[in-house]
């Protein structure tokens, strides 16, 4: 019961409501009793039996309030405890207390509108800790992958790509250990001869409820219905994208999956480049309250988001404080020997200036290097190349077991910690200048 009434539940309010209703029921049934007692003649039968006891009249007037106002209150906490508890029975669950939940999902429905816009690892990562915070989550996901299962499906249906997309549901689900058991489950290799072998789970449901749908963007709300995830994913573009890339020897790539492993990129574009961004994405840049830029791959996954123009206009006219999460690490291939600088320069490069507000990057450069990962290929991004020059926050936000990847907790309240701020209303500082300062 003291769960139910901290602030913020909203239970409080309607029980106020209850009561004054309650208050005037009383009243009149004071009104009746009142005028029963007038019609009662004294000294009759009547006046020495039922109503005399009712009315309480063997008991001083004071404490007569008392009895009645206990009485009243213990009732009325019994019952509403009863009919709380018959309410819920039906909807008990296993892993935590119904109470629990059910502050948990207020509380959290009151939280910020934070836009994540990027894809890969990184931005799973980031929703793991944001929906800790609030359930007005929504992630803004790339849809120029074209490997692994993703890539199979997209070249068999012509689909945008599932695979972040599926990543990011299991991230923002309540049960995240088990939702990411199923959705990531790969179908033996063995069974590739009858078309499943290698495919997720995930990217099947999705596909399913795209053909069920007849569209994309509607099969993937209909996918965030169905998991009732805290938040929503919602892909960028509603057909696929294909990237290209020139590198600094004037070659060119094709496909994100090649890009992502190249060294020396110049620049990066999308085909088609006049395509429509989904008007999930649009409304859900519109309302934000806060921005959120990556972390991820560079290239291969938060660029193609701002190439969309659709997306990148809509960031650039927000008034929502827009933040570059930056990475911890250097990438193999695409960010090889970059620093902070070089990954602002390349968004610049890209999209042009004027998009973001603060940079957020890792102070801590003490993690651990990951076992399965060669140590010299582990270049911290450091955070000290662009202070004094916009503005610019650090934080220890960098896995303390993992040196190349963020910690979502830390990440998450870092984030918090930076929309709190009272000075990020300022207006933003173009990258360009900040870059010739």
């Amino acid at each position: 019961m003291r769960r139910l009434l901290r602030p913020g539940v909203g239970l409080k309010r309607w029980l106020l409501v209850i009561f004054f209703g309650e208050l005037l029921i009383a009243i009149a049934g004071a009104l009746v009793l009142r005028q029963v007692v007038r019609e009662v003649a004294p000294g009759g039968a009547a006046d020495a039996s039922l109503v005399w006891f009712l009315t309480l009249q063997f008991l001083p007037p004071w404490l007569r309030v008392v009895v009645l106002f206990a009485l009243g209150l213990l009732i009325f906490v019994a019952g509403l405890r009863r009919l709380l508890e018959t309410l819920m029975e039906p909807l008990a669950s296993r892993e935590a207390p119904l109470v629990d939940l059910l502050v948990r999902q207020r509380t959290l429905a009151r939280g910020p509108r934070v836009v994540a816009i990027g894809g890969g690892t990184g931005l799973s990562t980031l929703l793991r800790g944001l929906k800790a915070y609030s359930s007005n989550v929504t992630a803004i996901v790339t849809v120029a992958d074209d490997g692994g299962s993703s890539g199979r499906l997209r070249d068999a249906t012509g689909l945008p790509p599932m695979g972040d997309i599926r990543n990011c549901l299991a991230a923002l689900s309540d049960d995240e250990a088990t939702m990411t058991r199923l959705l990531q489950y790969r179908f033996p290799d063995a069974m590739r001869p009858g078309g499943l072998g290698g495919h997720a789970v995930g990217n099947l449901l999705i596909a399913a409820l795209t053909d069920l749908e007849g569209d994309f963007e509607e099969g993937v709300r209909r996918m965030n219905e169905v998991l009732a995830v805290r938040g929503r994913v919602v892909p960028a573009a509603p057909v696929p994208l294909t990237m290209h890339a020139e590198l600094a020897d004037g070659s060119r790539l094709v496909g994100q999956s090649t890009i992502a492993r190249a060294r020396g990129i110049r620049r990066v574009w999308i085909a088609p480049a006049d395509v429509h961004a989904t008007s999930d994405a649009i409304e859900a840049i519109v309302a934000a309250d806060l921005i959120v830029l990556g972390p991820g791959s560079l290239f291969t996954s938060l660029l193609p988001n701002l190439l969309v123009a659709e997306i990148r206009d809509a960031v650039r006219a927000s008034h929502a404080p827009v933040v570059y999460v930056a990475n911890v690490a250097t990438q193999v291939g695409e960010t090889e020997a970059f620093t902070l600088a070089d990954h602002l320069q390349a968004i610049v490069d890209s999209v042009g200036g004027g998009i973001v507000d603060v940079v957020l990057a890792n102070d801590d450069m003490h993690a651990k290097a990951p076992r399965d990962y060669p140590a010299a290929a582990i270049e911290p991004v450091l955070p000290d190349v662009w202070r004094g020059r916009v503005r610019f926050v650090t934080a220890a936000v960098v896995d303390p077991d993992n040196a190349h990847r963020h910690d979502p907790q830390r990440l998450a309240a870092a984030l918090m910690d930076v929309r709190a701020d009272g000075a990020l209303g300022a207006p933003r500082v173009p990258i360009e200048a900040a870059r010739s300062a």
